[in-house]
């Protein structure tokens, strides 16, 4: 794409339904565990994306052979029964965070040196609680240039089990990353999570994942997590759209009084983040569920107080809705998200104020107040969330640029070109 997305406005409310592509989240989930099972598995609707691309790149280097047609959305994986085929590996995630701490886990059922490494601002995003945490394990992980960040050395010599524990307060992935690896161990584990879990609905993703390939997680105690050996069976498995990619078009239906269908997901969905429609709901919105779908009808937008934990992927599309609101928006209890592609918390407050938006930073998250948006180019810090959250505002307020719009790629390539046909421009 071109250095920088002029957003056109539209000139009315925005009407239609979409399809978003595959999760992201789940579609990693389901190649670790896949790579893990015994059998051949076949993946269904799954994401291609730049996050995507170097799971399945990674995951070959490790000897577990991954084919995908991007046409048909599917992939086939050929598992590894738990045992990882090669010895020395040399791994590059560039910037995605489930990947590398997912594989660093993973990769410690191995036999032989493997060294994890991304781009520069993946050398900037913490891993030191995850290498902790394997160490009480007994695994030989050390961050290689002693900085709490990748690059990550492993010299793996498998998982005898045993207990240890893990900070809940940075990241979920972390612990998802250890639940995954955990039932290939050769003993039981017990994994007790210390200080408050953040994003607890991936937890949940996470564990329901190893279900569909045959794998239970004990909680006798909300922060003990108990797993015994177990074997992951081969499945075929359809991954649903990406509900933090769904936050883009019901925001869409928000901002501009129209009403959008979102097909694929609904109110059971595995991903926690369709509750981003319940805050859209607190805000004025109307939304419909129905069995294979959801539908959000826009109304009169008024600011709300919310925390975001659960649900902070979608945090940066709320703030863009917010904008556009009667009255001051509050989120709250995002801290977490400063370790992310950035410090999206600044970020956020920083863009809004590019537009002549007055947004105050807190240490857990941010205020925004809304005013006379100005024209602006965007920066995105090469998150792709940045970039397709306020491609929205432009939809209202001429004169809104996105920079660098080909960081969407990590997660959804085809975004702006799904945004223009929706929005018929």
């Amino acid at each position: 794409m071109s250095d920088t997305y002029v957003v056109k406005p539209v000139s009315g409310p925005v009407s239609g339904s979409i399809r978003p592509p595959g999760s992201k989240s789940l579609t990693n989930r389901a190649l670790i565990t896949a790579a893990l099972a015994e059998g051949t598995t076949h993946l269904g609707g799954v994401l291609a994306s730049d996050d995507t691309r170097v799971m399945v790149e990674s995951l070959n280097r490790l000897g577990i052979a991954v084919s995908h047609d991007e046409a048909a959305k599917t992939m086939t994986v050929l598992g590894c029964g738990g045992t990882i085929p090669t010895g020395d590996s040399e791994l590059w995630l560039e910037n995605s965070g489930t990947s590398i701490r997912f594989l660093t886990a993973m990769a410690s059922l191995g036999n032989g040196r493997i060294r994890l490494d991304g781009n520069s601002r993946m050398r900037q995003r913490p891993i030191a609680h995850l290498i902790q945490a394997l160490r009480g394990l007994g695994v030989d992980a050390a961050c290689e240039l002693k900085s709490s960040c990748p690059p990550v050395v492993l010299n793996a010599k498998g998982v005898s089990g045993g207990r240890t524990q893990i900070a809940g307060n940075l990241s979920s992935q972390y612990l998802s990353g250890l639940l995954m690896m955990a039932p290939c161990a050769s003993g039981p584990i017990d994994i007790e999570v210390t200080g408050e879990l953040v994003s607890v609905p991936y937890i949940d993703m996470t564990m329901g994942v190893m279900a569909q390939f045959g794998v239970t997680v004990s909680t006798p105690q909300p922060n003990l997590f108990q797993i015994q050996p177990q074997q992951y069976k081969a499945a075929k498995y359809d991954i649903e759209p990406d509900a933090s990619a769904a936050s883009y078009f019901f925001a869409l239906a928000a901002i501009t009084g129209g009403e959008v269908t979102v097909e694929g997901l609904s109110r059971y969905a595995l991903q926690g983040d369709v509750a981003f429609v319940e805050a859209l709901q607190k805000m004025g919105c109307s939304v419909s569920y129905g069995d294979n779908s959801i539908t959000v009808t826009g109304g009169e937008l008024t600011g709300i107080d919310i925390d975001m934990n659960a649900i902070s992927d979608t945090a940066q599309t709320l703030a863009v809705v917010a904008l556009f609101a009667n009255g001051p928006t509050r989120i709250s209890n995002v801290a977490h998200m400063r370790h992310k592609e950035t410090d999206r918390v600044s970020a956020l407050v920083t863009e809004i104020r590019r537009m002549g938006v007055d947004a105050e930073e807190h240490d857990d998250g941010l205020t925004i107040t809304p005013g006379q948006i100005q024209p602006a180019t965007i920066a995105t810090y090469d998150d792709h969330r940045m970039a397709m959250s306020f491609a929205l505002a432009g939809l209202k307020v001429d004169g809104i640029q996105i920079a660098d719009p080909g960081c969407t790629a990590k997660t959804y390539p085809e975004f702006f070109s799904d945004l223009e046909r929706l929005c018929g421009v």
